[in-house]
């Protein structure tokens, strides 16, 4: 019995770090699959008014590609997904169900991995831009601000509609090993389209 714990110990090793690896190579495909259907979506952008954009095609279903954000200083292209459930996660950035799209002058709320999408988010400072690039345009956003909050506080997602707001959400610290216990915030006001 004692000579064969080490090997299964080593058998048990060998698996974890397969299935390790696997979920990663699995989460770069599904991650540049997304944004190959993201360059795809925007590059058959229309004139379209964003009024056109709303009568004319359906909402879009959780796991739908919807648009491209680009970060010009880190220099990410990064798909944006219908949804925040740990599925649509994987794909690219999350865009939260219920927030509301570039043009439609409210809150829009995007979420992503701090060991994924949204790994160099820390590096991004006030005055640098977002842009989300769209079927129906292209918007670009101006950091104002950045706030760190507990996991649990939700008071950043009001889902107000007075005046056009973008913010990216992702857990903080960003080289916490776990789940973790804040969440870093980045709020950045409507510049262009």
């Amino acid at each position: 019995m004692k000579s064969k714990l080490p090997l299964l110990i080593i058998l048990i090793g060998v698996i974890v770090l397969g299935i390790g690896i696997w979920q990663l190579i699995y989460g770069k495909l599904q991650t540049n699959d997304s944004l190959q259907k993201a360059k795809e979506l925007v590059s058959r952008q229309t004139v379209n008014t964003h009024e056109g954009k709303k009568n004319d095609n359906p909402p879009p279903q959780t796991g739908d590609t919807v648009g491209l954000l680009t970060i010009p200083k880190i220099k990410a292209d990064l798909a944006i997904i219908e949804g925040t459930d740990p599925d649509d996660l994987e794909k690219g950035v999350g865009h939260y169900k219920g927030s509301f799209y570039p043009g439609d002058a409210g809150q829009i709320v995007l979420s992503g991995h701090r060991d994924t999408v949204f790994r160099r988010l820390g590096e991004l400072k006030i005055g640098d831009s977002l842009k989300m690039h769209m079927p129906y345009g292209n918007f670009t956003y101006e950091i104002t601000h950045t706030k760190i909050v507990q996991s649990n506080d939700t008071s950043i997602i009001t889902l107000q509609k007075q005046k056009e707001e973008l913010i990216l959400t992702t857990c903080y610290p960003f080289r916490y090993i776990g789940n973790a216990p804040k969440r870093y915030i980045i709020y950045a006001k409507l510049t262009g389209s």
